[in-house]
């Protein structure tokens, strides 16, 4: 009998944090005689080295075995591309279990074209939920779920919206998260950008920003008066952007940003963390950073209104400020008086995430 192959999907650049600790522990396995082996296979989905390449060399994963090289396109062209050259890869080789993390395009198109060939899928942090609709991830998460055979989960509230569903327990395995799996493993390595002192950042005196979802930067105007909150309420302090490809080409259009707001180019794993770890909170609107400062102990605040990981709210350090300038304020004013929560880490977010789900693969694939 063939030993078992699993195709781990890689497309964006939150996949390769999560899927560093697996590929680890699958190598650990394999170096003490286990038989399970992998092909990592990268979509292409991000194709800007500083959006995906980076994270290759910094978090110790190999170079994939095969890249699609889908490229840039509407989330539809990109979905039909991944689909196409990702049958056609399994036409030509098999594997025995298609293997997909987060929610990114590629993780619910390779699942699709999985299932399309009777190989059944295996979802890393599934069945976390927003509930809005217009959040492209929530329909990618949403369909993933639905053609997935076997669901690994973070925590207990996506263990309770997959059983909400009508998924057996069976086939639900709480493991915790591999997102904090690399972030535990690389604290050690992380480094200061070097533009830290021409910025002359101090730790704990400076925001990190990261904006990037289509309701809060693709309308200059509503952009414009985000930026201008989040100038005014940081009080003087340096706060960091990195700028996403998509915030880019709005902010060109605006033609400047509030003087204390610093514009640096997307920052590689190590340089960010080292950011986050430092700053005297985050403003964001996105969600795996929320889980990042909550295991640092970092004050969050979230532009959204909604969140997939309501445990960074009820037990972490974050808090959802909404989308109206207007509120950012009194929010980070009570952060200057020193009032904001302490928070907490969440069951299972201990590092270990990776292991046990190689534990689960090797049950499951009966080796």
């Amino acid at each position: 009998m063939p030993m078992p192959l699993i195709d781990i999907i890689a497309g964006a650049r939150p996949n390769f944090m999560k899927i560093a600790p697996i590929i680890r522990a699958l190598e650990a396995r394999q170096a003490s005689g286990g038989s399970l082996r992998y092909r990592l296979v990268h979509t292409g989905q991000h194709y800007d080295s500083r959006m995906s390449g980076d994270f290759f060399e910094q978090l110790g994963i190999p170079e994939p075995a095969v890249n699609l090289e889908v490229g840039s396109g509407s989330q539809a062209e990109q979905t039909a591309a991944i689909m196409t050259r990702y049958e056609r890869l399994l036409l030509e080789a098999p594997c025995r279990l298609c293997l997909v993390v987060g929610d990114v395009t590629s993780t619910m198109a390779c699942a699709i074209a999985a299932q399309k060939l009777c190989i059944p899928v295996a979802h890393v942090e599934a069945g976390i939920r927003s509930g809005d609709w217009s959040m492209p991830e929530e329909i990618n998460r949403m369909v993933t779920d639905a053609i997935t055979n076997w669901f690994f989960t973070t925590s207990e509230v996506a263990n309770a919206n997959l059983r909400r569903a009508g998924v057996e327990e069976s086939r639900i395995f709480f493991v915790g998260n591999t997102m904090i799996d690399s972030l535990l493993a690389n604290l050690p390595r992380l480094r200061r950008p070097p533009f830290w002192d021409e910025l002359g950042l101090r730790a704990g005196e400076y925001f990190v920003l990261t904006l990037h979802r289509p309701a809060n930067v693709d309308r200059g105007d509503g952009f414009a008066r985000l930026l201008a909150a989040i100038g005014a309420g940081t009080r003087g302090l340096p706060v960091v952007f990195p700028v996403h490809p998509r915030t880019a080409k709005t902010l060109h259009e605006l033609g400047e940003a509030p003087a204390n707001v610093r514009l640096v180019d997307p920052q590689p794993y190590l340089e960010f963390n080292y950011l986050v770890r430092s700053a005297k909170a985050v403003i964001t609107d996105s969600g795996g950073i929320t889980e990042e400062t909550t295991v640092l102990g970092v004050p969050c605040l979230t532009l959204r209104d909604s969140t997939e990981r309501p445990e960074t709210v009820t037990i972490g350090t974050n808090e959802l400020i909404g989308t109206d300038p207007a509120k950012l304020g009194p929010a980070l004013d009570r952060l200057f008086a020193s009032e904001w929560k302490q928070g907490a880490i969440p069951e299972k977010w201990d590092g270990q995430t990776g292991l046990r789900i190689v534990a689960a693969l090797e049950q499951l694939l009966h080796f």
